[in-house]
């Protein structure tokens, strides 16, 4: 007995050994890259070009920021700001709406209906630019960051509600909403007051992870706007690209701009995250 409990002791000792290596090797792989942009965004194209790019900045310089900004970095941070924020909001409530029903009532295309969300997670997204440009010229959205919600939160939807339906089966109890209702509570009280207080774990967890899609997406923010003053953050960082495409110091600064908000954001919200991940891994 005491040689199988040993053999048992050395294997867990050596899988966590395994597994802190490889933990320790993808932090590094993840963090090397952002330690490398924010050094080079300290300092000055002179210094660059004489010393490389793998050395500490002689002198250490913040110019690059206020350059950024005066650039007009702000407008287009918050134009990127307000189209992640409607359409996380519209987001989330469309799928608690819609995940409610496919989890907890028996209805004849239920189903059919489950069938189609997860049939619609396999359309490419680049196949709808041209159909989505012409609904926009036509509704007069085009060029506007108004166009960019409903792609947005359409591309999202199938994958959320898919991934909040199964997160309500496995983590509320029926027994609560049996409960609620012998005491008078109403669908629709049941639904604000205790689905969707419970329901906050996922719902965080798709905010995450739909908001750093939206904050980086490209191809319809590219389709979809013309002007200056509808462009999105993804297309200031490539019309910064192609107006300072020597000045490599001031290109990662607005990288690293681009990217703190998202950084920060996982930060304080990190515990829901994982609590989102985790909550559907055990039933009951």
């Amino acid at each position: 007995m005491s040689d199988t409990y040993s053999r048992a002791k050395t294997k867990t000792k050596i899988s966590w050994i395994i597994a802190f290596f490889f933990a320790i090797v993808w932090l590094l792989v993840a963090l090397i890259p952002f330690v490398f942009m924010i050094l080079n965004s300290l300092r000055g194209q002179g210094d660059m070009l004489q010393h490389g790019v793998f050395t500490l900045p002689n002198p250490w310089i913040l110019s690059n920021y206020p350059a950024v900004i005066e650039k007009g970095f702000f407008g287009y941070f918050m134009r990127s700001v307000i189209v992640v924020g409607v359409s996380l909001t519209l987001l989330l409530l469309v799928t608690a709406f819609a995940s409610y029903p496919l989890s907890r009532m028996h209805f004849k295309m239920r189903l059919p209906i489950k069938a189609f969300i997860i049939a619609m997670m396999s359309v490419p997204m680049h196949v709808t630019l041209i159909p989505i440009f012409k609904m926009a010229k036509a509704s007069h959205l085009y060029d506007t960051i108004w166009a960019l919600i409903g792609p947005y939160v359409a591309f999202a939807l199938p994958l959320s509600v898919f991934i909040l339906t199964s997160f309500m089966d496995q983590t509320i109890p029926v027994d609560i909403e049996e409960a609620a209702e012998i005491d008078g509570c109403n669908r629709y009280n049941l639904f604000f007051r205790i689905i969707l207080p419970i329901s906050v774990p996922g719902l965080s967890t798709l905010a995450i992870y739909n908001g750093v899609s939206m904050w980086n997406e490209f191809s319809f923010a590219n389709t979809l706007t013309l002007s200056v003053s509808a462009k999105t953050l993804p297309l200031a960082l490539s019309q910064f690209k192609g107006e300072n495409s020597v000045n490599t110091p001031l290109i990662l600064t607005v990288l690293t701009l681009s990217v703190l908000p998202m950084i920060i954001l996982f930060l304080i919200f990190q515990e829901k995250l994982i609590k989102g991940m985790m909550a559907g891994a055990v039933k009951g």
